[in-house]
């Protein structure tokens, strides 16, 4: 029998969230709370399991408003600052559960964070600081607590970051190009969650028509476009001019695969 797995967008907003801070645009200025974006990162519920796939500068509020209360890991696609700078905001779960939080990522991303976050790693440590195991990943499926975990490697501009696989849903943010040997790892999928910031060229991430095309190539059965942009539109008005099975994610939106 199929695992069935949760997901729920805890936010689908590029690195300045929107709305931005000082614009005027119609799309930092809607009241539809489609268009209310939080950084990108996804809940993962599966198995009875639940991962965290990033932990941006909303996390606390992301945490507190799908009221979360336990994480067994946590996944970093890479280590840019909209994607880790709310780690230190794990120690609920430290404080409530008394355990360390498992997180994984790859060597580079690892040494981002000790030096983001050398109290958490110092030798003598602070009291109250963050608890956690980090663990080491490459580019090859692993399994946390029975759960396998496929790791897609993908380029963000000429970042080497990664994109996740569990069970038939994908998660690739960030992304502007995937290699041909990688896309085999997203064969027959029921969800992929794909980066689309704007509808222009941009240098590291794919626009509209480069989703859409490879969209089309790799064929899930169903996609949702996150860590989009101001530019990118109005929710209301740009869901309609897409093509069937995709459609644009937003802030809360839970689906079940």
């Amino acid at each position: 029998m199929k695992a069935q797995t949760k997901i729920t967008f805890l936010g689908t907003g590029t690195s300045q969230g929107v709305p931005i801070i000082g614009c005027g645009c119609k799309v930092c200025k809607s009241t539809d709370p489609r268009d209310k974006r939080l950084r990108s990162s996804v809940l993962v519920e599966t198995e009875g399991k639940t991962f965290i796939i990033d932990t941006g500068p909303d996390f606390r509020q992301q945490m507190l408003r799908s009221e979360v209360n336990d994480i067994t890991a946590v996944l970093f696609t890479h280590e840019h600052k909209d994607h880790v700078a709310g780690l230190d905001d794990i120690r609920p779960f430290n404080f409530k559960y008394n355990r360390h939080i498992e997180v994984y990522a790859e060597e580079r991303v690892q040494e981002s964070l000790k030096k983001e976050f050398a109290y958490i790693f110092a030798e003598n440590k602070y009291p109250g600081i963050p608890q956690i195991n980090m663990r080491l990943i490459e580019n090859k499926e692993f399994f946390i607590e029975g759960v396998k975990i496929i790791p897609i490697r993908a380029y963000h501009h000429q970042l080497p970051i990664f994109g996740f696989r569990i069970h038939d849903f994908a998660y690739l943010t960030d992304v502007k190009t995937v290699p041909e040997k990688e896309k085999v790892k997203l064969t027959e999928l029921d969800l992929l969650i794909l980066t689309c910031l704007r509808k222009e060229e941009h240098i590291s991430h794919m626009n509209l028509d480069e989703a859409l095309t490879f969209i089309k190539e790799i064929n899930p059965r169903q996609t949702y476009l996150t860590h989009l942009g101001h530019r990118f539109g109005l929710h209301i008005e740009e869901e309609k001019n897409l093509p069937a099975g995709v459609n644009i994610a937003y802030d809360e939106l839970r689906i079940i695969v």
